[in-house]
Order: structure tokens, then sequence, then C-alpha cells
């Protein structure tokens, strides 16, 4: 677990999701059965963001081809953007890849969402392709590569 306080002393904790945690995480992400988040959270694949331990963020990770990191969800709530939630999540979950041995992660984004691009960039991704139309409405996705 990770943590810090901000300029208001309130308490930002990053750690890996565990089974009390699925109903909130669920909420979060309505694209993923609750059997599976279940399995996901047993697996260390579910990444929960707490400000004074009230949920604040989320993050699911995937494998591509069983061996390759991918963020495939990332939310923080609403109220809690530009306050450097997704950094501490994304930094918590990089030193935990590369505790497992890995040195790349991906992530993506429709193209039609710039300010989630920006971010991928600000935070040290880097553009590596375009999967055109993948999305509903023939909307492409933006994929990012950061060296870990």
């Amino acid at each position: 677990m990770t943590g810090a306080a901000d300029s208001q002393g309130a308490r930002l904790a990053v750690r890996f999701a565990r089974p009390a945690d699925r109903d909130w995480c669920a909420a979060q992400d309505p694209h993923i059965t609750p059997e599976l988040l279940a399995q996901k959270i047993a697996a260390g694949e579910v990444v929960v963001a707490e400000r004074d331990g009230r949920p604040v963020g989320y993050l699911r990770l995937e494998y591509l081809w069983a061996t390759l990191p991918f963020i495939s969800l990332i939310r923080v709530l609403d109220e809690e953007r530009r306050q450097g939630v997704g950094r501490a999540i994304l930094a918590f979950l990089e030193a935990a890849l590369r505790g497992r041995g890995h040195d790349l992660l991906l992530s993506s984004s429709r193209v039609d969402e710039p300010p989630a691009q920006a971010w991928h960039r600000a935070v040290g991704f880097e553009e590596c392709g375009i999967l055109a139309g993948v999305n509903a409405g023939g909307v492409g996705e933006v994929f990012f590569r950061k060296r870990l």
C-alpha cells in the first residue's frame, strides 16, 4: 500500500482490491461480471485508491497474450479528478508490475477522448497505434505504451 497526505491533510492510499471492495468496484465498471471481477480481485488485477478510507479510484488490469499488462479501465470519481489520484494508482501499479518482472505497460483511450489521451501522455505513455472502428459508432481506439 502506498499513501500520502494531500494539501488538506486528507490521506490518499492505493492498494490491491480485496473481496470486500467488489460491490464498489462493480459500480465503477459495468463492463465486467461480478464473478469475473471477483476472480480479478483474487488475482491481484484490481487496484483501489482511497482518500481517508473512502474509495475514490479504480483500475482493472488485463494481460494481452497472457503476459503483457494492459490497463483496461482506470476511473477516478469526478470530484477527485486532477488531484493526483490517477497518478498515484499508476505509480502503485508500475511498482507492482516491475516487482513481477514486467518492463512494459499498455493502455488505450477512444480517439474521441482528448483529455484521456492527454493524461496518458502526461504520465509518460507514448502513442503506439490505433485500431480503427472498434468502438460503438465506429470510433477508433488509440493505444499507448510505457516502459517501466
